[in-house]
């Protein structure tokens, strides 16, 4: 990913002498009684000045580019936390942001991004802040196995880039993403599908089919989606239907292996595959090919 330059100017560290001299004064302004205590003091209970925000923010970008990238956020929370008002807090922020996502702490980053946005909505950067939330959710996506909810988060986040910012770099990274997104749904219903047609719950088998066809028709799995929908019709004994999903199939992947089986299919009950436009699937289809 990217990085964006948000560094400025690097601004030197206050004169030795100029610390050594406000620190006398200091000294000298308090009471002499509270002497003793002061120097009783323990170290971590000292208080330490603020170090410039500019200068804690480029020392955060010096740290990163060591790949320090622990000390590195602790630079950029302490801007964030120290000049919570200023300009390099929320260049800070995003930074952050970055950084988890950068380390795989992906909720993080999508904490720290949305914060952004809440605070910063109109901001030159909140197209990076959405596609950093859409992106570290995109990482989320779990095995094909598992539960799809945070696909679906995925897919929600990656068309609000598109949405909000068509026309910038990010959405081109996100309409990619989202395609593999769709594509990796699909493969969840696929999955289930098959599971359905072994168990011979035809009507299962073809709910979710029918979910492919409808919804992910772009991806990978539409072609055999329609194999499976003329097998599981052919089982059921509905042979228009099986015969339009093959015709389907075949006008849309002439090529395939899948067409070719689903053709020997239908023949094997002596009828060739035919459209039927009133059908749902030539409907799903209609003014649609795949492939062109």
């Amino acid at each position: 990913m990217r990085l964006l330059h948000l560094a400025g100017r690097n601004q030197p560290a206050p004169r030795t002498t100029r610390v050594a001299g406000l620190f006398a004064l200091a000294l000298a302004a308090l009471p002499m009684a509270g002497c003793a205590n002061l120097f009783d003091t323990k170290e971590e209970e000292l208080v330490v000045p603020d170090v410039p925000a500019e200068q804690r923010y480029n020392e955060g970008l010096t740290l990163m580019q060591k790949e320090d990238y622990s000390g590195a956020l602790t630079r950029f929370e302490d801007v964030d936390r120290q000049h919570p008002y200023s300009e390099w807090a929320r260049k800070a922020m995003l930074m952050i942001a970055y950084v988890n996502y950068s380390q795989g702490k992906y909720d993080e980053c999508i904490g720290a991004a949305k914060r952004y946005l809440a605070l910063h909505p109109g901001s030159a950067d909140a197209a990076y802040a959405q596609y950093l939330v859409a992106a570290a959710n995109f990482d989320l996506i779990p095995d094909i196995s598992r539960d799809q909810t945070r696909t679906q988060r995925a897919m929600d986040s990656l068309d609000e880039v598109v949405r909000k910012y068509p026309d910038t770099e990010y959405a081109v990274s996100a309409k990619k993403k989202l395609e593999m997104a769709r594509d990796q749904l699909a493969g969840k219903e696929m999955m289930i599908g098959r599971y359905y047609l072994e168990q011979r719950n035809y009507a299962g088998a073809i709910n979710r089919f029918k979910v492919v066809v409808t919804r992910y028709q772009t991806t990978r799995h539409a072609e055999e989606a329609l194999y499976r929908l003329t097998e599981a019709y052919m089982a059921l004994g509905v042979v228009n239907e099986a015969q339009t999903s093959a015709a389907v199939l075949g006008y849309n992947f002439p090529e395939s292996t899948w067409y070719k089986d689903a053709y020997k299919l239908v023949q094997s009950r002596g009828v060739n595959p035919q459209m039927n436009n009133q059908s749902w699937i030539a409907k799903a289809f209609q003014g649609f090919k795949l492939g062109s």
